[in-house]
């Protein structure tokens, strides 16, 4: 089947289905309120099901030749001792978002994405058999359908790049606060650090992201306080964590939720990029194998809720694992015996 396709949004899982799409002949309009393409953002994890997922949309080379790969990591404490290692068993890429993007986008034709075009009426949309809304955790779309807001994990998290390579993955877990370290790039490191809530100052405190967060972690080890001494006035982000209460549907009438849209998650399994991605190519392969919008909407709903919706509860899980303040002996035991058994990654 061909057809043609609004698409909102010009993230990963929006550029993912509008290439899709106009690979296969579609028409595609893809609608973004921001100006242009982001030129920062920290590592995504691919694991080997995304990356399939970029060799049918043509990219899968080009992403590997700027991503470094891992096959595991390290569970610490805050003194820098080991609580469990983590073996994936296969590998998984790290990618810089704004590499990832820049790949995508890289091929659709001028015209295709209208910058700046933020949607306030679904009314005023160009004709066109699907609407694709791919607008992220704070989906109006989402919002509009089901009433489905986004909900607070309770946890706040920054994150950013340094200058310097890392050598390894490593996650350190204290009590209510952890802090991850990653490769970025051949030259630079990925950091991210997630605080209960509860733990933080009010929002009218005068502290900034940088003190704060030498205040947090500047007693822990030395791979740590590394990349506190280099945060210097290196972009932090800052926001509070949400995920998305699963949905009773990805579909409805001739619109698809995807990626965040639909199943927006805590990041500590690494897995939001990854769940876009298979989203997308999923979509592209039900709407160019169906004979009809309503059969291939369908199709897409079935193969992809029901996975989503497990990995955005394992996420939550994890995030509140991470984070306890309380019986942490016995959660690191447990980590630790899971990870000899086999049942981590």
């Amino acid at each position: 089947m061909q057809g043609s396709a609004v698409v909102l949004g010009a993230g990963i899982a929006g550029l993912a289905t509008a290439r899709g799409l106009l690979r296969a002949g579609w028409t595609v309009h893809v609608l973004e309120r921001s100006p242009g393409l982001p030129d920062t953002g920290t590592a995504l994890g691919m694991w080997p099901e995304s990356m399939h997922a970029l060799d049918r949309l043509g990219v899968g080379e080009e992403v590997r030749s700027a991503s470094v790969e891992q096959r595991g990591g390290r569970l610490l404490r805050p003194d820098g001792t080991e609580i469990a290692r983590l073996d994936l068993g296969r590998p998984v890429r790290l990618v810089p978002r704004p590499v990832l993007l820049t790949a995508l986008a890289a091929a659709i034709p001028p015209g295709v994405i209208a910058w700046s075009a933020p949607v306030t009426d679904h009314g005023e949309l160009p004709a066109a058999d699907v609407v694709v809304a791919v607008e992220g955790i704070h989906s109006p779309t989402r919002v509009a359908l089901f009433g489905t807001d986004p909900r607070p994990l309770g946890t706040v998290a920054f994150r950013g790049t340094v200058p310097g390579p890392a050598d390894a993955v490593t996650e350190t877990w204290g009590p209510g606060r952890l802090f991850g370290i990653t490769p970025h790039d051949a030259g630079n490191t990925n950091w991210f650090a997630s605080i209960r809530a509860d733990l933080l100052p009010p929002a009218t405190s005068p502290l900034g992201a940088v003190p704060l967060l030498r205040q947090l972690y500047g007693n822990w080890h030395p791979e740590v306080r590394r990349v506190l001494g280099a945060l210097g006035d290196t972009p932090i982000d800052r926001r509070t964590l949400l995920d998305v209460a699963p949905p009773p549907s990805y579909v409805s009438g001739r619109t698809a939720l995807l990626g965040d849209a639909a199943h927006g998650m805590a990041p500590n399994l690494g897995r939001g990029a990854c769940e876009a991605l298979l989203d997308a190519t999923a979509l592209v392969e039900a709407l160019t194998a169906a004979p009809d919008v309503t059969g291939a909407l369908r199709r897409y709903d079935a193969a992809r809720r029901r996975p989503a919706t497990r990995t955005v509860r394992l996420a939550r899980l994890a995030n509140t694992v991470s984070t306890a303040q309380h019986l942490l002996p016995v959660r690191n035991t447990v980590m630790a015996a899971a990870s000899r058994l086999g049942r981590l990654g």
